[in-house]
């Protein structure tokens, strides 16, 4: 399979206004899940977009494979802002659980292939945030399996 041009992939958008004044513009497609706990998806971002603010409970791994990410760590006590570093195509990077943050497209957006791990026995990957850092949304290897089975 070619991660850039594969036509078969299948792409779930995710748009909507937020409540902050961020653009929510992302689409993801996943290319393989395993009861074990492993994820492998690829996330592109539109143009100056987000994703949702989250927090991954699962080891990630990703690397970027066009354009720029802007990631901004966010410090979930206080909701402040403790930096944003821009990613580009190659940069590979490795996290363990507990990372905060929100992700936005470049220019001209992003293209990112991430590798999660969640052995826990539920897979519990992102948690997705509000803006005040309580969750509002639990992403799991046994929801992402329950919905591609027939």
């Amino acid at each position: 399979m070619n991660l850039l041009s594969d036509q078969n992939l299948r792409w779930k958008r995710y748009t909507e206004a937020s409540d902050s004044d961020y653009p929510i513009d992302y689409s993801d497609a996943i290319l393989d899940v395993r009861e074990d706990g492993r994820l492998e998806i690829l996330v592109k971002w539109e143009p100056h977009c987000y994703c949702h603010f989250h927090r991954h409970t699962a080891e990630i791994s990703s690397v970027v494979l066009e354009g720029e990410l802007h990631v901004t760590d966010i410090d979930i006590e206080t909701g402040e802002e403790l930096g944003t570093r821009v990613r580009v195509a190659g940069d590979f990077v490795h996290k363990e659980p507990g990372d905060v943050h929100m992700e936005q497209g470049g220019p001209a957006g992003a293209l990112v292939l991430f590798s999660l791990y969640a052995p826990d026995g539920e897979g519990k990957l992102v948690e997705s945030l509000n803006l005040d850092g309580t969750v509002n949304g639990i992403s799991t290897i046994k929801k992402i399996l329950s919905k591609r089975r027939p």
